[in-house]
């Protein structure tokens, strides 16, 4: 005897509230991890800046300091798109865990002006709508 394959429920309206935002984000990410091997040279010229408008004596990272910041950048970015990725998989599931990974993300993102902020009150909107949080307790 076999059973019944699970009739899926449809997806609530808003449920894009917060797909798209991770999606976004996930993107957004995904380009600045393409690009941080040719952000040494204006990391450099960043605090050469910095060092001018503060009138602080010049720094600059050595190649070893570099290398460590930029390895360090690229392993917590790869982290973060593996986040938005397991998260908005989740959310397209109906699972419970993608509603709270959802809201910490937004919660993040209010903190990156404009463009976070915008995306962060979208996520929140969506989260915590009725039906969203139906679709989501499983």
């Amino acid at each position: 005897m076999t059973t019944p394959p699970s009739v899926p429920r449809p997806r609530p309206p808003r449920l894009a509230f917060l797909t798209v935002p991770l999606l976004i984000d996930l993107f957004y990410n995904a380009l600045s991890l393409l690009t941080l091997p040719f952000s040494g040279e204006a990391l450099n010229r960043v605090l050469a800046e910095l060092n001018t408008a503060t009138g602080q004596p010049s720094i600059s990272l050595t190649s070893g300091q570099l290398t460590t910041v930029l390895w360090t950048a690229f392993f917590l970015t790869a982290a973060l798109i593996l986040l938005l990725y397991f998260t908005r998989r989740a959310v397209l599931e109906g699972r419970s865990w993608g509603w709270v990974a959802s809201i910490v993300i937004a919660v993040f993102s209010l903190l990156i002006f404009p463009v976070g902020t915008l995306l962060g009150i979208v996520m929140l909107l969506g989260a915590f709508d009725r039906d969203v949080r139906a679709y989501l307790r499983r």
